[in-house]
């Protein structure tokens, strides 16, 4: 939004509600126990393709702790996940990369974490029924503004981060 000339006009990110929407939400990476399944069996846990294993040849990232890869250092394990896994019934098979070692999963509330920023992103608002309201692209630099503007919409149930180059799943943001 804008200022008006007059003064008037209230910008979004100056509202009590903005600020409400912005603290309330959780940017969750992918479930632990499929992340040490794919590490164990060496298979993805849905769908029971072999995993692939290799030094990493790009920043990912990983889906499990939601940093970037270390390129020619840290090892990754590249895998089929279904994004709508407990979202809903119909699957929605998609790439993601994890650490090959274990590592600790992102978990702060109200807080995009600071190494995708650095990444292309595209922001995916989903209202029941996995049916999409909004797409934002190129939003990676003011990441908490896009989530709250689209979490203002009272439709929209979840957020999914996306890679714009790959297209591949990143991470689930949930209200609160």
């Amino acid at each position: 939004m804008f200022r008006s000339q007059d003064s008037q006009t209230t910008l979004l990110e100056e509202t009590p509600a903005y600020h409400a929407v912005r603290a309330a939400f959780r940017v969750v990476p992918i479930p632990q126990t499929i992340a040490a399944e794919a590490r164990t069996t060496g298979k993805s846990p849905h769908y029971g393709h072999p995993a692939h294993a290799e030094v990493a040849r790009g920043t990912g990232p990983c889906r499990a702790c939601l940093r970037t890869f270390d390129i020619g250092n840290e090892r990754r394990l590249l895998f089929t996940y279904n994004v709508f896994a407990s979202l809903d019934e119909y699957p929605s098979p998609c790439p993601i990369f994890v650490h090959e070692s274990p590592c600790e999963p992102f978990a702060e509330a109200g807080v995009f974490p600071p190494e995708l920023k650095s990444l292309p992103l595209v922001f995916e608002a989903f209202a029941a029924g996995r049916w999409l309201l909004m797409q934002e692209r190129n939003c990676e630099s003011r990441a908490e503004e896009t989530i709250a503007r689209m979490f203002a919409h009272p439709a929209v149930e979840y957020i999914h981060v996306r890679h714009q180059q790959a297209g591949c799943f990143i991470a689930l943001i949930q209200r609160g």
